[in-house]
Order: C-alpha cells, then sequence, then structure tokens
C-alpha cells in the first residue's frame, strides 16, 4: 500500500463527506493505492454514524473510536500503530487542509528521500488573534530544536513508514513531531507550503489554553529529549553545583570563625544560605539518582480504550 492518511477528528460530521470524497478523486486520480484511517476521538455529535456510511462506500477506509476523548496525540499515535501505508500523510477533518497537496508531499518522501515534511500555512486564513501567538510559538520552537521549519503545528504532514512506527506521542506532543522524529534518528526534515483552506463547517476545538500548554510541553519535550534517559546528568550536576558552593561558604565561615572569634557563625545571615544551599544540593543530587532508577526500571506506556474499529482492507 502506498499512502496511509490519518485523521483523527472529533464532533466534524458536516465535513466528513466532502473531505472522503475529496480525498478519494485525488487518489483515483493518481492511481495511488490508499487507505484512510479515521480517529474518532470521542464525538458527542453523529460523526461515527457518518464514518459508517462512508466505509459502507469506500472499502479503503478504517476507523477507529475512542470511548472518551483523550486530545489529538492519542488519535494520532493510535493511527500511526494502524497506519500500512509506505508514506503516512496526516491532515485535520475540518477541511482546511487540501488533499490536492497529497501527490507533492508522497513525491517528497518517495522520490527525494526526505523522513518527514512538514506544511506550511503561508497564508492563513484565521484571525490574527489566533496566528500572532502562533508566529512566537513558532519561533520560540525553531530556535530551541534547531529545526528550520516555520509551522511546527501544521496539520498536514508527511511521513516515512519507519518514522511513524518509531517514535511515540502523548499528552499534546502533536505539536513536537518533528522534534521527537529528530531525536529518534530521522534528520532529513523539510517543508512544503501549502494551501490553507478556510473554515467551512463547525468551530474550532482548541482555546487560548493551547498556546500555555504548548510552551510547557516544549520545555517537557526539550528536557525528556536531552536528559530524559540519564536524568543524573541534569539533577546530579546541579546538586554539585549547590552542594559545592553550600560546602564553600560554610568551610569560609569556619575558617573566619577561627581567624576572626569575635564573629560567630551562626550570626551571620551567610551561615544560613550555606545551609540553605547544602541542603538543596543533596535533595538535588538524590532526586537524580531517584529519577536514574525510574528511567531505568519503568518504560513509558499508554493505555487508550478503544471502543470500536470497522473497515479497510488489510495488506
Amino acid at each position: 500500500m502506498q499512502i496511509s492518511v490519518v485523521i483523527p477528528l472529533l464532533n466534524e460530521e458536516e465535513s466528513l463527506p466532502e473531505l472522503e470524497a475529496w480525498i478519494r478523486r485525488v487518489m483515483e486520480a493518481n492511481g495511488f493505492s490508499y487507505e484512510i484511517v479515521f480517529v474518532d476521538d470521542g464525538s458527542t455529535d453523529a460523526s461515527w454514524q457518518v464514518i459508517e456510511q462512508l466505509i459502507a462506500q469506500n472499502p479503503n477506509i478504517r476507523a477507529i473510536k475512542f470511548r472518551r476523548n483523550y486530545g489529538k496525540s492519542a488519535g494520532l499515535n493510535t493511527a500511526f500503530q494502524a497506519a500500512q501505508g509506505e508514506v503516512v500523510i496526516t491532515m485535520d477533518a475540518d477541511l482546511q487542509d487540501s488533499p490536492d497537496e497529497i501527490p507533492d508531499l508522497y513525491r517528497l518522501i518517495k522520490e527525494e528521500g526526505w523522513d518527514l515534511v512538514s506544511g506550511w500555512k503561508k497564508k492563513r486564513y484565521d484571525p490574527r488573534i489566533k496566528t500572532i501567538p502562533s508566529k512566537f510559538f513558532n519561533a520560540v520552537t525553531r530556535s530551541i530544536s534547531k529545526i528550520p521549519l516555520h509551522d511546527f503545528n501544521c496539520g498536514l504532514k508527511a511521513y516515512r513508514r519507519e518514522v511513524v512506527k518509531t517514535i511515540e506521542i502523548y499528552g499534546e506532543m502533536h505539536r513536537y513531531i518533528p522534534l521527537l522524529a529528530k531525536w529518534a534518528g530521522f534528520k532529513k526534515i523539510t517543508e512544503k507550503v501549502v494551501e490553507h483552506q478556510a473554515r467551512k463547517y463547525g468551530v474550532s476545538k482548541f482555546g487560548w489554553e493551547r498556546f500555555v500548554n504548548g510552551f510547557l510541553d516544549l520545555l517537557s519535550i526539550t528536557f525528556v529529549g536531552k536528559f530524559g534517559k540519564r536524568p543524573m546528568h541534569f539533577f546530579g550536576s546541579i546538586g554539585t553545583l549547590f552542594f559545592l558552593a553550600g560546602f564553600a561558604i560554610l568551610a569560609y565561615l569556619s575558617i573566619a570563625k577561627l581567624v576572626y572569634a569575635e564573629y560567630g557563625i551562626a550570626d551571620r545571615p551567610l551561615f544560613f544560605f550555606g545551609i540553605l544551599t547544602l541542603i538543596i544540593g543533596t535533595q538535588l543530587f538524590v532526586t537524580g539518582f531517584l529519577a536514574e532508577l525510574v528511567a531505568r526500571n519503568a518504560p513509558h506506556r499508554n493505555v487508550y480504550v478503544i471502543e470500536k474499529e470497522i473497515g479497510g482492507a488489510r495488506s
């Protein structure tokens, strides 16, 4: 199978028939063998019923339904494990991503040898209240990750099969898939300017909290990527510095007590600061030691409860 199109969704009953027909037209026009993997992330509207109707018309559709809403990352992670195509393409279900981009994305992966191609919505049909924070978010992420992408959070991306089978997405890490891929050893990452459609149905499922969560997730993923397997290097190094600083302060005060007997050690604020840094250093060192034990003996695993899985021709 050449292409798997992965589409996580939440309450998109109006857009699904049009999106499926659009994808089918593109695939048939280019002669691609394909599958569409819908992941219903706990929709409360008629999205699942619409998907069942579409499966009856198109045997290339597979669908997974979560018992409750887990978030976009969970949907993508589950679909990645189920995808069978040589190239996996993700897109949102709201018709803002154009399926007409699929042939070029496929060519970039198969013919030019890229591991991941991220869409860049250079011209966006979103209000400034969304685009300005998004530009700031992308600039910060680009600076920290050293990956030259303009739009990390674009839902339209293409991956070599090996990439999606290697990385694990959890929490709200879908914004940082290029960074996860890079840390997994897939360094051939590029971007392509893609067409952005104005929203036709429904409303956005993301609010202001995504910017706060996005920043926190960036800090988390940066730490995990650098120190996830060696937390002692982080906590131990800082703890050692604090411990040495506290030891030096107390050593200085002890020598000062011997030389200038009129001053008592416990009478000086510096004494308490030295004790504090000594304790903090010890605590950080112990934290690093415990984190090292946890990292080596408790591998991360996610469990998402799938209520139903239907459709699709198995290869």
